[in-house]
């Protein structure tokens, strides 16, 4: 039909049948290209009988480190695994997200926070969201974002450094609704911005505020509001603040309970681990854990050992304990080991044992194995290797398990696959893929893609901070 001789009924008749029949054509599904991506090639198809989860928020699909996604590439070509498409990113430390067969990643560009929704296999954009958020850091660190955004049921949730949260639709970009937290609580800049992720559980959107006092009254600590509106549903009031570290919803003696870690700037420090029914605020646990050292953050999740352990960790002064909890969700102190003090990253939990790279630096951080049961450190490995003719190590590294085996990306830029056992980690491939600092991004797996981010330049060939896609497939 031409629809220019067509009258206007007969013609909006035919567009709404184009729309329904052929969604993929609307402007609105149309992915595009843009300055900045580079795609270097399709990947592999996926394996017949690969398993697949979508990655919707930080720590992946079960807030640990670990997917169910199977028959990924056994062996890695010199170089590394092909490159799909790379992007030239802002600033910030978020991980990309995956689900709805699109990609969401938080950064900051040109002073801009900005939200941009992917084509997972090619990097073109559907949609970019973004508003000006100023914000300078005082240690010098990226003033980018420190959180990374949520997909749930067709919704993004992004948390900026300056504590602006919002909801967008994950098809438009759309907001939905938006709240102003420092504007309503009171939240202060802390040491290095605002910087939990937003959990999305049921209804609700738990948020670790961090508000100040207001009028001589304790600010709230934490909130939940409703995931639809923003709707504030309750509020916690405590003096902790609000730490790095991402809240999460785990069951334990069978009840579902929120385990966030509360520890903003104070004088002395304080903060913790707060227990509480996310379906009404109340706190069932209290837990102190903080250094007295007043720079000292925390940014590692919990993990949940099993329905009645829990352990948390910091680095500056105390390392890292094992919470058991009792009947009434109380917790007791297990034990105590100093020397695995995990800066942001969670140990991997394999067996009756963790794994994780510990120490506050580079110089003083160390891969180890520790028994879950006695918190008895049982190896320790610095990672050191000759790399053409200089010293290389791992030094504050990100794990990820994936069908039953561990990968690891050290802060510059390293890529291995680990075997480990409590005897002790043996390296089984490793590749340099690229060399910058300050990659400190848990790379992602999504539909048998790799993504990584590196946060800085490369100081070999000064490439841009990039958001890069492998193809980590199998045959």
């Amino acid at each position: 039909m031409n629809l220019s001789k067509a009258s206007p009924k007969i013609a909006g008749l035919a567009c709404i049948l184009a729309l329904a029949f052929f969604p993929h054509r609307t402007p609105a599904q149309e992915a595009k290209t843009y300055a900045g991506l580079t795609f270097h090639g399709s990947p592999k198809p996926l394996p017949a009988g690969a398993m697949t989860e979508d990655w919707p928020h930080f720590l992946g699909p079960h807030h640990d480190a670990t997917t169910r996604e199977t028959k990924l590439l056994a062996h890695w070509p010199v170089g590394g695994p092909k490159k799909i498409w790379e992007m030239a990113t802002g600033e910030g430390y978020a991980c990309p997200v995956f689900a709805g067969g699109r990609l969401v990643y938080f950064h900051r560009i040109d002073g801009k926070e900005t939200v941009d929704c992917l084509d997972p296999e090619t990097g073109r954009r559907f949609w970019r969201f973004d508003y000006p958020a100023e914000y300078q850091d005082r240690y010098g660190f990226s003033p980018g974002p420190r959180s990374s955004a949520v997909i749930d049921d067709g919704r993004v949730y992004v948390a900026g450094v300056t504590a602006r949260l919002h909801c967008l639709d994950l098809k438009t970009g759309r907001v939905i609704w938006r709240r102003d937290l420092m504007a309503d609580y009171q939240v202060p800049q802390y040491f290095f911005g605002y910087g939990p992720t937003p959990l999305v559980w049921k209804d609700r959107v738990i948020v670790n505020v961090g508000g100040k006092a207001r009028d001589g009254v304790t600010g709230t600590c934490v909130a939940a509001f409703d995931k639809l509106t923003g709707k504030t549903l309750w509020e916690v009031e405590d003096d902790w603040g609000a730490s790095y570290a991402s809240p999460i919803v785990a069951k334990l003696r069978g009840r579902e309970v929120a385990l966030v870690i509360a520890a903003g700037e104070s004088r002395p420090s304080v903060g913790g681990l707060l227990t509480i029914d996310p379906a009404t605020g109340q706190v069932l646990d209290r837990f102190p854990w903080r250094a007295k050292v007043y720079e000292s953050v925390i940014a590692g999740t919990p993990l949940v050992v099993d329905e009645q352990r829990v352990f948390i960790s910091e680095t500056y002064e105390k390392g890292g304990t094992l919470l058991e909890f009792d009947e009434n969700l109380k917790s007791k102190q297990r034990w105590t080991q100093r020397g695995f003090g995990l800066h942001w990253m969670m140990p991997l939990q394999l067996g009756g044992h963790l794994y994780g790279f510990a120490g506050r630096n580079p110089p003083d951080t160390e891969f180890k194995g520790l028994d879950v049961a006695t918190g008895k450190i049982v190896w320790s490995d610095d990672t050191q290797f000759d790399e053409n003719g200089r010293t290389s190590s791992f030094f504050r590294a990100s794990l990820l398990q994936a069908d039953g085996r561990v990968f690891c990306l050290g802060e510059d830029g390293l890529l291995a696959e680990f075997s480990l056992t409590p005897k002790g980690a043996v390296t089984k491939q490793r590749v340099r893929l690229f060399y910058a600092t300050s990659t400190w991004t848990l790379p992602a797996l999504h539909r048998g893609l790799l993504y990584v981010v590196h946060n800085t330049r490369d100081v070999r060939d000064d490439q841009p901070p990039r958001l890069i896609c492998y193809d980590f497939r199998g045959e």
